[in-house]
């Protein structure tokens, strides 16, 4: 008789699976917490106790619908601390005669998944995780013979097949992204929809955790742990959202605001990537909540939430598995630098910066624009390596996966893929932080001033970049009017702002 385990990984938490939809007693998965998953990089304590949590939460779940569950907790006396390892005990204790999974998001498990597989003499097959809109090639296969992965174009390419906002096959109200009405700052005494937060006790599994010698990052309140740990809760965080957050969205998804770590954002990504939640779904409600309150829920600010998902989330996954395992080695501008210390401690006297990584180190969340233009702004105009910056993306949030964190970071963030996400490096000066947040104004170093007593490093360092750069930036177009403005810089001035952004970057650990 055919006896069959099947592994659940921890970002495999989709209890709408056709997996779970029937249960044999032929069938027992198995969902297991290892040191080879938290070691390979420092997390954020959050993320670890959020992962293991959800995980417990799920394996729960499917007990309660009669399925037969192994689970490994970290501390188990016969953990192996690898999917082989235990997989391999498993097999041979209960005399499984075949293995199953779902595919995995990350290549560097697909790897190890699928070198376990050929050692078995057993038979074994994989399947589709049916959480994401596309296939892993379909990407791939959309862009063959092109030189450009324009996003834009597969977004239009989503929405029409999935029929998201269409009428026909045209997109509703005639335009297909509303971005340009997506960059508003929030006005000064605005006061944002304060977050949903749960009260979740997690003291159990962050007890478990600190018995090993596991290193990790960040801060943690275990009786009130803040984030989603299973589907009734990620549900929950999605209603609020569509009734509370999305009439501002849009407007809003940019902007930033000193000591406001949530503002109108929905912060399911990390519900998303565990698969607590399907982007279906998710696309489903804002859309039909949209559809009952249009005077209230103006369409750019949905548009802009549709775009995050079928259109950035999925092109996203789909450039990783296109450019995995080469693109995890790139390095256009072939930075060395190392992150300054202060990334792990929130220490600078820089506003932005200190807030930004403060609130990260609190609740392993910032928006994608902080993400973007204050942390991974300076890492790219302070030539760090892109290893360095993305190590530290892929611990410190809730949300980092590698299929999503690699292609943010090096690619959109970074640069370093040279133009396969991006089609300019995302860098700016002071001007634009100040343009879209409130941190300048109380900040050690000033906006406007470029060299000299606390002149804000973003300025020197934004034209050393450029200056430093010329060879690979100067002939794109969509940067030309930055080196015009350089070029007819007054020789002195130039001299100046390098001399200031080389005293910057040689003291980069006391900004």
């Amino acid at each position: 008789m055919k006896k069959t385990i099947r592994l659940i990984l921890g970002d495999q938490l989709n209890i709408n699976h056709s997996w779970f939809q029937t249960s044999y007693d032929s069938v027992t998965y198995v969902l297991m917490e290892i040191r080879s998953e938290t070691d390979y990089a420092t997390h954020h304590i959050q993320k670890v106790i959020g992962i293991f949590t959800a995980m417990r939460a799920f394996a729960k779940e499917l007990k309660a619908r009669n399925h037969d569950v192994i689970y490994i907790q970290l501390n188990d006396i016969n953990n192996e601390q690898s999917f082989d390892k235990n997989l391999e005990s498993l097999i041979t204790q209960h005399q499984f005669t075949s293995f199953e999974y779902q595919l995995p998001d990350e290549f560097r498990v697909d790897e190890i998944v699928k070198n376990f597989c050929k050692s078995l003499s057993i038979t074994t097959d994989a399947v589709d995780s049916e959480h994401f809109f596309t296939t892993r090639t379909e990407l791939g296969d959309f862009f063959e013979g092109k030189k450009t992965f324009v996003m834009e174009s597969f977004y239009r390419a989503m929405r029409k097949k999935h029929r998201v906002l269409m009428e026909g096959n045209n997109p509703i109200n005639g335009q297909w992204n509303f971005d340009s009405e997506n960059r508003k700052k929030l006005p000064k005494n605005h006061k944002p929809t304060s977050p949903l937060v749960f009260n979740n006790d997690v003291s159990v599994v962050a007890n478990e955790i600190r018995q090993t010698n596991i290193k990790t990052i960040g801060n943690v309140e275990v009786k009130n742990f803040v984030w989603p740990i299973n589907r009734v809760q990620s549900l929950e965080l999605l209603d609020f959202f569509v009734n509370e957050c999305l009439p501002l969205f849009g407007s809003y998804q940019d902007a930033m605001m000193p000591n406001e770590w949530s503002l109108y954002h929905s912060r399911i990504s990390f519900s998303m990537n565990v698969k607590m939640i399907s982007p279906q779904e998710v696309i489903e409600k804002a859309t039909s909540e949209w559809r009952k309150r249009p005077d209230e829920i103006a369409y750019n600010q949905l548009e802009g939430f549709v775009r995050q998902i079928i259109g950035w989330r999925e092109y996203m996954r789909g450039i990783y598995w296109l450019k995995m395992p080469e693109y995890a080695s790139l390095n256009y501008f072939d930075n060395q630098g190392k992150l300054p210390d202060w990334y792990w401690t929130g220490d600078t006297k820089m506003n932005c910066l200190k807030d930004a990584i403060h609130q990260t180190l609190e609740f392993g969340y910032a928006h994608h624009i902080q993400r973007l233009m204050i942390m991974g702004n300076f890492a790219l105009l302070a030539g760090v390596h892109p290893d360095e910056i993305g190590a530290w993306y892929l611990g410190v949030y809730m949300d980092a996966i590698e299929w999503v964190e690699i292609t943010n970071t090096l690619g959109m963030s970074q640069y370093a893929d040279g133009g396969i996400v991006g089609t300019k490096p995302y860098v700016s000066s002071a001007s634009y932080i100040d343009k879209m947040s409130n941190y300048c104004g109380s900040c050690y170093y000033k906006k406007a001033v470029k060299t000299g007593d606390k002149a804000c490093p973003f300025n020197s360092l934004y034209w050393n970049f450029y200056d430093k750069n010329e060879d690979k930036l100067g002939k794109n177009p969509r940067i030309g009017m930055m080196y015009n403005v350089w070029r007819k810089m007054q020789s002195e001035s130039k001299v100046a702002l390098l001399k200031q952004a080389d005293y910057y970057l040689k003291n980069i650990n006391n900004l």
